[in-house]
């Protein structure tokens, strides 16, 4: 096979690189100010709205926002390391809310508190990114 040709399943040769749709930026924060300014307008909405949840869907509501956050911040650490790419970002969003939630509804119903578990998943993992950025910083 030549030098730097795929085989027939698609596999890069010795001399190719796949980089399966992420990109390296040079000008810092620019691909993360969306997701930021979304979850400021969302905070701030929060806020100023008023919004009351009912005790049945506080454990619904806490996974979700949770689940936002730990993207967020994803995605800000991937900015810096230069890897961002948003379709990893829009799709790991929404996977994440969906698995939260559908485990938050599988405990209720079994009443268990399996959303402990998605809460402090989420919780290891934003402070994690948390401390990956405030590294890049120092």
């Amino acid at each position: 096979m030549a030098e730097g040709m795929a085989d027939p399943i698609g596999r890069p040769s010795s001399g190719q690189v796949a980089f399966a749709g992420t990109h390296r930026r040079e000008d810092g924060l620019g691909s993360v100010i969306l997701p930021l300014a979304g979850l400021l307008v969302g905070v701030l909405l929060g806020l100023v709205l008023n919004v009351n949840v009912s005790f049945e869907l506080s454990r619904y509501s806490a996974v979700a926002i949770l689940a936002a956050l730990d993207s967020v911040l994803g995605a800000v650490r991937a900015e810096l390391d230069g890897v961002y790419d948003n379709r990893i970002f829009i799709s790991g969003f929404v996977t994440n809310a969906i698995v939260a939630v559908i485990l938050t509804f599988i405990g209720d119903r079994l009443s268990l508190d399996l959303y402990l578990v998605a809460l402090i998943n989420f919780g290891f993992r934003i402070f994690n990114n948390v401390a990956l950025i405030r590294r890049h910083y120092i």
